[in-house]
């Protein structure tokens, strides 16, 4: 018997049913309710009554409760949600036990930013028209928030989303991936279970995207959170009411500066892992290395063999380190892509074949042509390109040519190499002799240009899903 997952918004009916599958071998592992435009507006009803009756909105000590609970059974379900994330998304199981206790840590820091949040004094009495007065902020929760998330990391994005709104005093409303929706509705029943009343945090699939532009589009919606496709993320943005504030994180090249002074001992197995982790699905996979030309086809090369070193199968096995490509077509996709290149001039140093109807090889690309698809392209697979530069601002135009721009880094033992790559390369962060898959949960990370709109990460999401309000106080005694 698979298990079965009930629609998430009370009072609703569902008006089908979606059939969860494992991407590594196609196996149906749940099936979960889906919901139509009756289920969307009876969800978006329910959060705009809570958010419009200020006296039922909950107090901080019970939002503090309610969190605190909720990492308590997220630990004590530590293995269960780590083998569910790793069967319903494919990411190994090493790394899905990284994401659950990152998910746990991500719960503990929305209580420390709901601790530590406060408001600020406003100078008065500097002049005639300030005087007899003091004027301070205090923050009050955005309105409904409605979330879309992604496959690749189907609880921490979760808790990227829910847990800000939570700790904010939002009433938010969730569409999981459709390939992923399992984890996101495990946590929100531990999130009812530790004490959060249901209609505060409601999950719904939707039957269609018609039905997902409807949810996100209503004009009860005060913030909207998006993670996913550059595509779909634009195109719900440019469907929302009047006034409702979004922030947006799609997707990126990575590009990654290597000079020939780098520490190839310590550069390559951080590249290795970072473009081929959860293969390559990270919107912040290493993709494209720059390298000088003296070491590029030895950095390729050793790229290529770290690759070759890691087990690819089974993700919920604890010796996988790649797993599956979330459906059977993305892997047909990839193969695509990596054919265009070498038809079209690049030297196929590893890799390039299908292991399986899922399962893609560790892929290692040196030279590609700019004019490629997957030069242009972000490959969302297990696929490193190496290009080879003479000059490092050649290599910095290249990579700052196309228009996503997210996070990008630099290996070099020189600081002047490091600081004028830090200037000229694009992106929101640059990371020094790191790979670009770097991250915690507490730091902004924020997609530019056609890669995102805001800042992510837990505190500025909170921060996002409140407003300033302020008061000024009128007294002669003043």
């Amino acid at each position: 018997m698979t298990d079965h997952f009930s629609m998430l918004v009370p009072g609703a009916k569902p008006n089908g049913k979606l059939e969860v599958t494992a991407p590594y071998d196609c196996s149906v592992i749940a099936t979960v309710d889906t919901g139509g435009s009756d289920a969307v507006e009876i969800a978006l009803d329910t959060a705009d009554a809570l958010y419009r009756d200020k006296t039922s909105w909950l107090p901080a000590e019970q939002r503090i409760q309610v969190l605190a609970k909720t990492a308590d059974i997220m630990q004590s379900r530590f293995d269960e949600l780590a083998v569910e994330a790793a069967r319903e998304g494919g990411k190994p199981l090493v790394d899905s036990r990284i994401e659950v206790a990152r998910a746990i840590d991500g719960i503990k820091n929305c209580i420390e930013v709901l601790r530590t949040a406060h408001g600020e004094e406003i100078p008065m009495q500097k002049n005639a028209a300030s005087m007899n007065r003091l004027a301070f902020t205090t923050h009050e929760p955005i309105g409904v928030v409605v979330a879309v998330s992604a496959f690749n990391h189907p609880l921490n994005l979760a808790v990227h989303q829910l847990g800000p709104a939570i700790a904010a005093g939002c009433p938010v409303i969730i569409k999981p991936a459709g390939d992923t929706p399992l984890s996101c509705f495990r946590l929100i029943g531990i999130l009812r279970e530790a004490g959060l009343p249901e209609a505060w945090c409601q999950g719904i699939v939707t039957s269609d995207l018609d039905v997902a532009a409807q949810l996100v589009s209503d004009r009860r919606v005060g913030f909207f959170s998006f993670i996913g496709s550059a595509g779909v993320g634009w195109m719900l943005r440019s469907k929302l009411a009047p006034g409702a504030r979004c922030a947006l994180e799609h997707g990126g090249v990575a590009p990654v500066i290597v000079a020939d002074d780098a520490d190839l001992e310590d550069t390559i197995p951080l590249l290795a892992k970072a473009g081929f982790y959860h293969a390559g699905q990270v919107c912040v996979s290493v993709q494209r290395v720059y390298a000088q030309s003296a070491i590029a086809r030895e950095l390729a090369e050793r790229i290529a063999e770290a690759g070759s070193n890691m087990k690819i199968g089974d993700p919920t096995l604890p010796d996988t380190d790649i797993g599956p490509l979330i459906r059977q077509a993305e892997t047909d996709r990839v193969h695509d892509w990596v054919q265009d290149a070498v038809n079209k001039g690049a030297k196929l140093i590893s890799g390039g074949n299908k292991l399986s109807d899922s399962t893609y090889e560790a892929t290692v690309l040196l030279d590609a042509p700019d004019d490629t698809i997957i030069s242009r392209n972000e490959v969302f697979g297990p696929v490193i390109q190496v290009y080879s530069y003479n000059n490092i601002d050649d290599a910095i135009a290249r990579a700052n040519a196309l228009d996503v721009s997210f996070q990008a880094a630099v290996f070099s033992r020189n600081i002047n190499t490091c600081m004028h790559a830090f200037k000229h390369l694009n992106g929101s962060a640059i990371m020094i002799n790191d790979h670009t898959a770097f991250r915690v949960d507490w730091m902004p990370f924020a997609g530019l240009k056609h890669s995102g709109y805001g800042i992510g990460g837990i505190p500025y999401t909170f921060r996002d899903m409140q407003v300033e309000k302020m008061m000024v106080i009128r007294s002669l005694s003043l």
